[in-house]
């Protein structure tokens, strides 16, 4: 059903074919929110969480392979409740309100609220597959309520989210619930989005989005 709501206990669905995420956040709204709004994303303390650029240096490199004791996860890292982890990768809209989607099967990208804001949404992007080969955001089709969302931010700091709500919007009815889901207002909170349902091809891919709303728990 087109802008279905689950709570997790529906049967699952299983997107097969290859990903292609076109997140399209915005009518005007979010957008002109987002142009007057700072939108950069921290890690909580003082750097945000970004990797390089192509054909530049990541500087970052050697502090992600090492893993914190404290945590047990990667600096700059999201970990869903199934152990799947993405890298952070920093991202911001295109012109016409796109969120540009990542570059590796393995990132999510990143776009609004810093961990921990007042309000607003820190957007969490990722593939749900690529050529036969799952993506952690997989794990979204299998989420439920009540489960826990972890990021570790640059300096190896925990941010601890337990998951509240769980839907699936149809891609055509998603600029008009954006600015309830993504945008700057209301309590802070971590959505994590990805594709998925009927493979229809064309610059849609997937004709759903699936999308996953957290609210902080634990801070470092």
């Amino acid at each position: 059903m087109v802008g279905q709501i689950d709570d997790g206990t529906a049967s699952e669905e299983r997107p097969k074919k290859r990903s292609s995420l076109g997140l399209i956040l915005i009518g005007a709204a979010i957008f002109v929110v987002a142009a007057v709004v700072s939108v950069l994303v921290f890690t909580g303390k003082s750097d945000p969480v970004v990797a390089a650029a192509p054909g530049q240096a990541d500087t970052s490199a050697g502090q992600q392979a090492q893993t914190p004791a404290d945590t047990g996860q990667a600096p700059g890292t999201v970990r869903l409740p199934g152990g799947g982890t993405a890298k952070l990768i920093r991202k911001e809209l295109t012109a016409d309100g796109t969120l540009p989607i990542p570059e590796g099967l393995d990132e999510a990208t990143w776009w609004g609220a810093k961990l921990g804001a007042d309000q607003g949404a820190s957007l969490l992007s990722g593939h749900v597959n690529w050529k036969g080969k799952k993506g952690p955001f997989d794990e979204l089709w299998r989420l439920k309520t009540g489960q826990q969302v972890d990021v570790v931010d640059t300096d190896g700091g925990k941010w601890v989210y337990k998951i509240g709500e769980v839907v699936t919007v149809h891609k055509t009815k998603l600029a008009e619930q954006s600015e309830k889901l993504f945008g700057p207002d209301g309590p802070h909170r971590l959505v994590l989005v990805t594709c998925g349902g009927e493979y229809v091809g064309g610059t849609d891919g997937y004709e759903d989005n699936r999308i996953v709303t957290a609210s902080l728990v634990s801070r470092p």
